[in-house]
């Protein structure tokens, strides 16, 4: 954990070890997150789909057999008197 302190500006300066294991750059964007009394600061990534890709892998099992279930409650597997759509 690195000790820093808020200037005359309201700034910190994020520390080189940091920067350099983030990767971080002069006018990188980066995310802060209040959390209670804590500051979470995260560097946001160049590329945010190809962070994501995949960070959903496992969420529904699998996804033939979820896909199967899906479609066939859209076949009136869970619809009574065809009434599917009506408010």
């Amino acid at each position: 954990m690195e000790h820093v302190k808020l200037n005359s500006r309201n700034q910190i300066t994020v520390p080189k070890e940091a920067r350099e294991s983030l990767g971080l750059a002069p006018g990188d964007d980066m995310l802060l997150k209040i959390r209670g009394k804590t500051i979470l600061l995260c560097a946001v990534p160049a590329d945010v789909l190809r962070e994501l890709r995949g960070s959903a892998r496992g969420v529904y099992g699998d996804v033939d057999a979820y896909l199967r279930r899906e479609r066939g409650s859209w076949r009136g597997g869970g619809q009574s008197g065809g009434q599917a759509g009506k408010c």
